[in-house]
């Protein structure tokens, strides 16, 4: 590893992106250089502490003599209000001042994981992104961001001068509305089961195994060995199961539909950015599935949604620059 920058805010930075399921841990050693990616199952661990703790057990044999970490930065997928984040999808729990004390650390940000992802965004490289259909993005306008995963991620930058704005969003949670007969008969089955359906209910991984399961029913087929959703996904992909294929092709309907509804809420000129976990790993279901023409299908405002490009971000660790980002306007703030 190489030593750190001496002008980078007093050495090596810890950053990590907290998912429900994996927790992702790098040293940023000078602006935007992450070293020592690690990932982490957040089941094989009691808290976060104690993942961070392993973490840097591993790495500390590659610090500089004397080199301790001094300021962190982590993304969580949560809302952050106050001290005391509990994890929606997971059982982690804790008090960031308690963390940052038993940590040692100078300064420790702590944000929603879609706030950092978001930050990212003016900062991806044309080879960080694929765009999606038409439309043009325009400069220095509202960005939207949405990416299915464990849940459903939502958020947004707004321009403010030289610097941008994140919007510290659970849009996730809004409620879906079907837009066509064949949509109005799943959300009848799964109000049977979730009187509130949430855009996350179906925008997930957990969205793409329950329509597996509920479109499974309506076909007749046996439902009695349930599949995860990346099972479902490759069956998609291998073309080896009808009901995955139509899983798959609905789950991206779906996710046009709540993006459009994004770009039209935010006035996104500037694009809206699919993230999260699961829409790479489609592959070609996605670029070739209704995505681009469900964000379009807004009635009387297709026109204007139209002109609106979208883009898939491909960059391995795009968090870990947002959160960067965000760190980095902490540690100013405290240098003036």
């Amino acid at each position: 590893m190489q030593k750190s920058d001496p002008h980078h805010f007093g050495g090596p930075r810890l950053l990590a992106d907290i998912g429900g399921t994996n927790a992702r841990f790098a040293l940023e050693t000078s602006p935007h250089c992450f070293e020592a990616v690690q990932v982490l199952a957040c089941r094989d661990y009691p808290d976060l502490g104690a993942a961070i703790q392993a973490y840097l057990k591993q790495v500390s044999p590659v610090l500089a003599a004397g080199e301790s970490i001094r300021h962190a930065g982590i993304a969580i997928a949560n809302p952050v209000v106050g001290d005391i984040v509990s994890m929606t999808n997971h059982h982690w729990s804790f008090s960031i001042r308690d963390l940052q004390h038993t940590l040692q650390l100078e300064t420790l940000k702590v944000v929603n994981d879609f706030t950092a992802l978001a930050m990212a965004l003016p900062h991806l490289s044309d080879d960080e992104k694929v765009q999606i259909g038409g439309g043009t993005a325009q400069a220095g306008k509202v960005i939207g961001l949405i990416g299915p995963g464990t849940g459903l991620g939502v958020s947004g930058i707004i321009p403010s001068g030289q610097r941008w704005i994140p919007l510290a969003s659970e849009g996730g949670h809004v409620t879906y509305s079907p837009v066509d007969h064949i949509e109005t008969a799943l959300l009848e089955r799964i109000w049977r089961d979730f009187p509130h359906v949430s855009a996350e209910r179906l925008i997930s991984g957990m969205g793409i195994e329950l329509l597996y399961r509920v479109l499974s029913e309506m076909a007749g087929a046996d439902v009695r060995v349930a599949l995860s959703a990346a099972e479902i996904a490759e069956r998609a992909r291998l073309g080896t199961c009808a009901v995955a294929l139509e899983t798959v092709n609905t789950f991206c309907g779906m996710l046009g539909t709540v993006a459009g509804n994004l770009a039209m809420t935010l006035g996104a000129n500037g694009g809206v950015y699919i993230g999260g976990g699961i829409v790479p790993r489609l592959g070609d279901l996605f670029h070739q599935s209704q995505f681009r023409q469900r964000f379009e299908a807004k009635g009387r405002f297709s026109g204007f949604v139209a002109q609106i490009p979208t883009f898939l971000i491909t960059a391995a660790y795009p968090a870990f620059l947002g959160v960067s980002v965000i760190l980095d306007e902490a540690l100013s703030g405290q240098a003036d």
